[in-house]
C-alpha cells in the first residue's frame, strides 16, 4: 500500500543564539522557494522553548516531488546558510495514526 503523502520531520539542533536566524532562513527557503514547489502539501515550523532546536514537519505528496525541488538550486543559498550553524538530523515518515479528542 502506498502511502497518500509523505511527512518529513526535520530535526535541527542549533546554539540558542543562533536559533532566531535559523527560523529566519527556513522561512525564507519555504516562501521564496518550497511552498511553490510541485507536490508540496504544508510545513510547520517549531522552535524549543529552549532554544536549542528548531523543528519542520512538512508533507508532499510523493518522494519524487520532494526529490525534484531538492535538486532546485533556488533553496541552496539558504540551507548552506543554515548547515554553517546548525546540525541537520532529517527523516522521511509515513502517517500511521491520527487523533481527535474523544467525544464527549
Amino acid at each position: 500500500m502506498k502511502p497518500s503523502l509523505l511527512t518529513f520531520i526535520n530535526v535541527f539542533t542549533v546554539e540558542p543564539a543562533n536559533q532566531e536566524r535559523l527560523v529566519e532562513l527556513l522561512t525564507q527557503v519555504t516562501n521564496v522557494s518550497v511552498r511553490h514547489a510541485p507536490g508540496f502539501i504544508s510545513c510547520a515550523l517549531h522552535r524549543s522553548l529552549d532554544g536549542t532546536k528548531v523543528t519542520m514537519y512538512a508533507q508532499w505528496r510523493s518522494k519524487e516531488d520532494y526529490e525534484a525541488m531538492r535538486g532546485d538550486p533556488r533553496p541552496l543559498p539558504y540551507l548552506q546558510e543554515a548547515l554553517t550553524i546548525a546540525k541537520f538530523e532529517p527523516c522521511m515518515y509515513e502517517v500511521v495514526g491520527t487523533f481527535e479528542p474523544a467525544a464527549e
